[in-house]
């Protein structure tokens, strides 16, 4: 079986390798040119790895003729929520234009691949009290352009699902986190902050944007298991929620980060790390998934967050 993983340099890409070099698959993965290999530094040996930018549909077509692959894993695209606001026409160009590219691609090279395509919670946006935990059937309110681009691909692979019988399974990833989740998200960097006041390569204050959000956290190491049985069990065209069905306060997320160190710190609170306008609370029903998978998140999130604070004592 060939296995092909786009954006498989970056965060869940290089967990997901990992995982299916377990398997007995070959494993393609599309990179950038400029692309930095350190999240598959240990394993780049065991991959195929192939220059492309999903943007430019010609480089999209070489690479799904020349592999032809079984099944596709799409990772790749622009994942940061605050940087949609300051790039939206780029996040929605990546993010929808990417994926229309890898269908239109797999339709033209005439193959009908497994696709799972990496959708987001951030698509449901303003949720209403009376409307959580979230289940797939909740309005969809976006509240950045990275949720509306994800809207996009997340409706674009229902469309070509029905509309041409491709095997599409979208599902919905609400946050995960772990080893190697790079330093814009916030978890990742009050862990990188941590390490930093720890060396003495930053003064000890924490700096903080909105600390009353609500996030439903999985273990990335959970998450990418979730996507494989996504593709063995899961009904083509259908949207699952992957998710713990448990919220985390970004406070708490602190605090616990906090209580691994001895370091004494301050928080203090840092305007450029607020939204226009943020999602207050994202906590999803997983019982659609876990029935069609028996999947279950196995690693407890104090783990997570040790694991991840460990990653950036040995980084910084």
């Amino acid at each position: 079986m060939k296995v092909l993983i786009t954006g498989i340099t970056g965060f869940v890409g290089s967990h997901l390798a990992e995982y299916l070099l377990s398997k007995d698959v070959e494993v393609w993965g599309t990179k950038r040119w400029r692309s930095k290999l350190d999240n598959i530094a240990t394993i780049v040996n065991g991959l195929n790895l192939i220059d492309c930018d999903i943007k430019d549909s010609s480089s999209v077509d070489y690479i799904i003729k020349q592999i032809k692959p079984d099944k596709i894993f799409h990772l790749a695209a622009q994942s940061y929520v605050p940087t949609s606001w300051n790039a939206p026409a780029e996040t929605l160009s990546t993010n929808i234009m990417g994926q229309l590219n890898i269908l239109e691609a797999c339709r033209r090279a005439v193959i009908n691949p497994v696709i799972q395509i990496a959708c987001s919670s951030e698509e449901y946006g303003l949720v209403k009290p009376n409307e959580v935990p979230i289940s797939e059937l909740n309005y969809l309110r976006p509240l950045s352009p990275y949720g509306v681009s994800k809207v996009g691909q997340d409706l674009l692979g229902y469309q070509y699902a029905q509309s041409y019988g491709m095997n599409i399974i979208r599902t919905r990833a609400f946050n995960h986190t772990g080893p190697r989740r790079g330093d814009v998200f916030v978890e990742s960097n009050f862990a990188k902050q941590i390490a930093m006041i720890e060396k003495k390569k930053q003064e000890p204050i924490i700096y903080v944007g909105n600390l009353e959000a609500q996030r439903d956290y999985t273990d990335v190491r959970d998450m990418v298991n979730a996507y494989w049985l996504a593709t063995e069990k899961c009904e083509p065209g259908e949207v699952y929620n992957i998710c713990s069905g448990k919220t985390w306060t970004i406070k708490s997320v602190l605090d616990l980060l906090l209580s691994y160190t001895t370091e004494e710190v301050t928080i203090e609170q840092d305007s450029k790390r607020l939204r226009p306008s943020d999602v207050e609370i994202l906590l999803g029903n997983n019982v659609k998934f876990m029935q069609a998978t028996n999947w279950q998140p196995v690693i407890k999130f104090e783990q997570t967050l040790l694991d991840l604070l460990n990653y950036w004592r040995e980084l910084v």
